[in-house]
């Protein structure tokens, strides 16, 4: 991906995979969802081969992403859309009526600044991407300069074109149609390749103007009202990680390549919209809101939002977006905090680059916990009544502005660049603020969690290595798991212990924020960079250490090599340890059982939460021991947050405790979170309770976003014979597959 030759005499492009003709309803969901961009600025490189094979990464190949189910035609028919004129420069057709739920936007990749060719690799892995050069001064763009037909109406057809354009920097590009082919690729995308004219002269910069509708593209959810905590008012919202944004503007969806990026946004009146951007301004009288992206950033950190958003300012440079109705909860959590992360992250590893660090709470739909978005990071509000993981899971994304943002992972093969470096510092950073205990103790929970998706899916997983071998056409966003954070963390931590001292280990880090912000990076260059920092490691061959060289901490299969000290948490780990033995170790002590539920109240949330997961580890347990559980904690534990609640609502389905049931009723009625429902539906549909979460899911599935009900409509079809079927369910449930890349939360009892 990302290379691009004009010598080839033709550009390569990815588009997300072909749908079905859409249904009348689809059709109508259409006209309401339609998101409008424009792409320009791909630079010609006159150091590549002349060779229509255009250097790889990931074994994927060159391109540019493009959605091919809302392919229009270029300067040829295709269906449901008008081609050009043979040789017939770009029409302008006049909008029409807008419908009140669209927004329409212009937005510029200037692919290729600040990208870095990633350094050489073993030959056994595919190359690096070629650097990219910035094609020039940005294009103007104005909302309402391309209109993609909509309802097939031939008076709102309008004849897209990628257009090379040759002119001299600020003046109006003029346009010309261009050829083009599209071949398959994967299941989640096919190759697009446009024809570039002859008589282009060599050598010399050019433009390539993408116009395209995108409606059911999987980076773009829409949201209707029912669906916020409002009700009032319809949002949007986009996730781009890891390969969904090519589904969202015309990129190189590719961690090697960055770039700065404009965008223009028109939206409704009383709609607020936001982007990852250090630059924004609204023209009121318009509608218009301006985005700018100064430093180079992946394709896959390019987020909007848009919706009934009101801020509020927590610090200095910070505020957070919320609906109204939450922002006061989401200002107290936060207020002055964050502006004491941000302050020890820059003491430890140099300035905060992006300029402003803004929240914005979305709806319970967004389908991850948090997003480390440049200058906006994305959380889901469902977490903020879990206090201590609204800490972390802020911090983690406070640190991804160093690790992840600024220097990043240049392939998806190596994600624990990104998030081993990012788990460290937040580690760093929260032992600056809270202090080693509360540290260690969050380490512990989340290294159990490493351990119980270890015996899932067994030691010599390769999923489980630090370098995964991404197999051509193999989704990267099926490789997320929580190796790239805890095992990857624990290779950062054991680099830290190398060198003897944790503050030399931060004066190192700096230094590797310092020399590649803003580029891609692959593991060589940062252990390269450890060793030249401290050449006295380097001569004693740290690297080559029996047992715990780099290359198996990289390549090898299982669990870390080794694991950080934690024994500075001890009085809070300890605690948790005593009263799983009192539960599970022997014959049960009644009194002494009875008497855990007052401890357990001054407990903090992460040692109830280590508690619980390993009752669920140990599950199905002996009935008596279930039934004393219940006894002592379901009522208190219904006074806690959704992180507690739903571990001993999974120890109850677990075991089958058919007289808290009617909690699990309640808690699925309440929560229409991917995070809080998944789990649960799984459990439900492993045992002897399918029938119940049947009738659950019928009664409360229209508060479920449709790619939430398409999962759980998944689960439960697995499976499903003519004993448990309800009358009319298969149709319903048998009718769509789950989302792509959607991962089985089972057992693994982690929130991020």
């Amino acid at each position: 991906m990302g290379s691009l030759g004009q010598e080839t005499g033709s550009l390569g492009l990815l588009a997300a995979g072909p749908t079905a003709a859409p249904t009348p309803a689809r059709l109508l969901r259409t006209a309401l969802a339609v998101f409008h961009a424009q792409a320009c600025a791909y630079s010609h490189m006159p150091e590549m081969a002349a060779s229509p094979s255009l250097n790889h990464v990931n074994n994927a190949r060159p391109s540019i992403i493009w959605p091919l189910e809302h392919l229009p035609c270029y300067g040829g028919e295709a269906p449901g859309l008008a081609g050009p004129a043979s040789g017939a420069g770009p029409r302008t057709c006049p909008p029409p009526p807008r419908p009140a739920r669209e927004l329409t936007a212009a937005l510029i990749p200037e692919w290729g600044r600040g990208t870095r060719k990633p350094s050489p690799r073993p030959a056994d892995r595919p190359a690096g991407s070629t650097e990219l050069r910035a094609a020039g001064p940005e294009v103007p763009v104005r909302p309402w300069v391309a209109w993609p037909s909509i309802l097939g109406s031939t008076a709102t057809r309008f004849p897209g074109a990628p257009c090379a354009v040759a002119e001299a920097p600020g003046s109006e590009p003029a346009c010309r149609p261009l050829a083009f082919r599209s071949d398959p690729f994967t299941d989640y995308g096919s190759s697009l390749t446009v024809t570039l004219p002859p008589e282009l002269p060599a050598h010399q910069p050019f433009q390539v103007v993408l116009r395209y509708t995108s409606t059911d593209a999987p980076a773009i959810w829409w949201l209707d009202p029912e669906l916020t905590y409002g009700n009032a008012k319809p949002f949007v919202f986009t996730q781009g990680h890891s390969v969904c944004n090519r589904s969202f503007f015309p990129c190189f969806d590719t961690p090697a390549v960055k770039s700065t990026y404009s965008a223009v946004v028109k939206a409704p009146s009383g709609v607020q919209v936001l982007m990852s951007a250090t630059r924004s301004t609204y023209v009121e009288e318009e509608g218009v809101y301006h985005f700018h992206m100064e430093h180079p950033v992946p394709a896959y950190l390019v987020a909007l939002v848009a919706g009934d958003l009101k801020p509020a300012d927590i610090g200095p440079r910070s505020r957070v977006w919320a609906e109204p109705c939450l922002l006061p909860t989401a200002t107290s959590k936060l207020s002055g905090v964050v502006e004491q992360w941000l302050s020890a992250a820059e003491r430890l590893y140099g300035p905060y680059m992006w300029g402003r660090y803004d929240i914005v709470f979305l709806p319970p739909s967004f389908p991850i916990v948090a997003m480390e978005n440049p200058c906006l990071t994305f959380i889901i509000s469902s977490i903020l009544e879990s206090d201590e993981f609204l800490v972390i899971d802020v911090i983690h994304e406070v640190a991804h502005s160093w690790f992840g943002n600024a220097v990043t992972n240049a392939t998806w093969e190596e994600m624990w660049l990104s998030e081993g470096l990012a788990t460290y510092a937040q580690r760093r950073i929260t032992t600056e603020t809270y202090g080693a205990a509360f540290t260690c103790l969050e380490t512990a929970f989340r290294l159990d969690a490493l351990h119980r998706q270890m015996r899932l899916l067994g030691e010599d997983s390769p999923v489980s290595k630090l370098q995964v071998k991404l197999e051509p056409g193999v989704n990267p966003s099926h490789l997320m798991n929580l190796f790239t954070y805890e095992k990857g963390y624990c290779f950062v931590y054991y680099l830290s212990q190398l060198c003897g001292d944790p503050q030399r280990f931060d004066d190192f880090l700096r230094a590797y924020v310092e020399k590649y912000k803003f580029t891609s990076v692959v593991a060589q260059d940062l252990l390269d960079s450890f060793l030249s920092f401290f050449p006295e490691l380097k001569e004693q061959s740290v690297d080559c250490r029996a047992g715990l060289e780099f290359e198996r901490w990289l390549n090898a299969t299982g669990p870390p090599l080794a694991e950080p000290d934690l024994s500075q948490g001890s009085s809070l780990t300890r605690p948790v340890e005593a009263l799983f033995q009192l539960w599970t170790a022997g014959p049960l002590d009644q009194a002494a059982a009875s008497a855990s539920a007052a401890d357990i109240s001054k407990w903090r949330t992460f040692q109830t939460a280590l508690f619980l997961d390993r009752l669920l580890d140990g599950c199905p347990l002996p009935q008596e021991v279930v039934t004393s559980l219940s006894k002592c904690y379901s009522s208190l534990l219904d006074s806690m947050n959704a992180e507690i609640r739903i571990r001993w609502l999974q120890i109850v389905v677990r075991n089958d405790y058919y007289p808290d049931l009617h909690r699990v009723r309640r808690f699925l009625e309440s929560q229409v979170s991917r995070m809080y429902t998944v789990p649960l539906y799984e459990d439900l549909c492993t045992g002897a309770l399918k029938s119940f979460a049947l009738e659950v899911f019928y009664q409360t599935q229209g508060r479920l976003h449709p790619n939430l009900r398409r999962t759980i409509q998944q689960i439960l079809s697995q499976g499903l014979g003519p004993s448990t079927e309800p009358g009319g369910t298969p149709a319903l449930l048998l009718g769509e597959e789950a989302p792509g890349g959607t991962i089985s939360l089972r057992n693994v009892n982690v929130s991020a």
